[in-house]
């Protein structure tokens, strides 16, 4: 995968999020664990572009690990509007899951590969 594929697919989850959190159930609660997911999907997204301009093997990698601590963290968010059982489109939830775990495996991957060209 490119990194204007992987631009455009952090984006779409994004948006998709952005999509599902409007049509999800609305109360002081839920609104909370929204707002934090809105923020960590996104972040994924915005931090992503910004990888793209790193300067350096050292600066591609540390603005990598926030991308992928955001991926995570959006995963957990998911994870935590299932297991809560939060009145939601259930196939997309699973569909966002599904992503945001591709998008921690790549993530991953990826900063292995750079640490080890770093050390070599």
């Amino acid at each position: 995968m490119t990194k204007e594929e992987l631009k455009i697919r952090t984006k779409s989850f994004a948006i998709r999020t952005f999509k599902f959190l409007m049509a999800i159930e609305k109360n002081k609660a839920v609104d909370v664990v929204s707002y934090q997911l809105f923020k960590s999907s996104s972040s994924v997204a915005a931090n992503y572009r910004a990888v793209c301009r790193g300067k350096s093997d050292s600066d591609f990698l540390n603005k990598l690990k926030v991308v992928d601590e955001e991926a995570d963290e959006s995963l957990f968010w998911l994870e935590f509007i299932k297991e809560l059982e939060i009145d939601c489109d259930k196939i997309e939830l699973e569909k966002l899951i599904k992503e945001a775990d591709e998008l921690v495996s790549i993530f991953s991957a990826a900063i292995r590969t750079i640490k080890n060209k770093i050390r070599n």
